[in-house]
């Protein structure tokens, strides 16, 4: 099935907390049922994200189909931090979140962001090992940013780290600074969520998870 990745507008907003739903029943499966009974982000938090135009969604190439995927981020310690990815299970397998992934790397490289990163299960197989697939290594505590170390706290106080919690940093190619523009983006407005089988990374109160295609 072809599709087409377009920035998230309001009226993405209800399908997009149904795709958060469906895509956390994966995590039943491994007995994470906590994971899975996890609200999906608020309409109000997904609204900041597409105020901010730092929210995309995947949608199938044919007249009312419905959105399949969607991903949101952040500015983090002057990195893109994917605070959300996912997609809908009746879409999986189709390379779907690595395209929504590729589409907010060519968005940080446009605002000179040095990386992308997200937080992540370490043992999930649709989680760390799908993020190291794209290109993600773990990075060291000792190397947060102080915006990492904030989120990692948010976590563990959220309970995630009940499970193996991971860090992971994708570098991106340098574009040539523009005259007068700064590079200092730590914008952590509008966080949000986190890991799912269809992908995610967040803070209390928000979904935990990240990643599935």
């Amino acid at each position: 099935m072809s599709g087409l990745i377009r920035p998230m507008s309001e009226a993405d907003i209800d399908r997009v907390r149904d795709i958060e739903t469906a895509a956390g029943e994966a995590f039943r499966a491994l007995d994470m049922n906590v994971i899975a009974e996890d609200p999906a982000p608020s309409a109000a938090v997904l609204d900041g994200y597409v105020e901010g135009r730092r929210a995309w969604v995947w949608t199938p190439d044919a007249p009312g189909a419905e959105v399949g995927g969607y991903l949101i981020a952040d500015v983090v310690d002057g990195c893109a931090h994917i605070a959300q990815v996912s997609v809908h299970p009746e879409c999986a397998h189709r390379r779907i979140g690595a395209q929504l992934i590729e589409t907010a790397a060519d968005w940080a490289v446009s605002h000179h962001l040095a990386a992308v990163t997200l937080t992540t299960f370490r043992d999930v197989p649709w989680n760390a090992p799908y993020y190291w697939r794209l290109g993600f290594r773990p990075i060291p505590e000792n190397r947060f940013g102080a915006g990492l170390r904030e989120i990692h706290l948010d976590e563990a106080q959220a309970g995630l780290d009940a499970w193996p919690r991971v860090v992971m940093r994708r570098e991106l190619p340098r574009r040539p600074a523009l005259v007068g523009v700064s590079r200092d983006r730590s914008d952590r407005s509008g966080r949000g969520p986190a890991d799912r089988p269809s992908e995610h990374s967040g803070p209390p109160g928000q979904r935990p998870g990240n990643a599935t295609a």
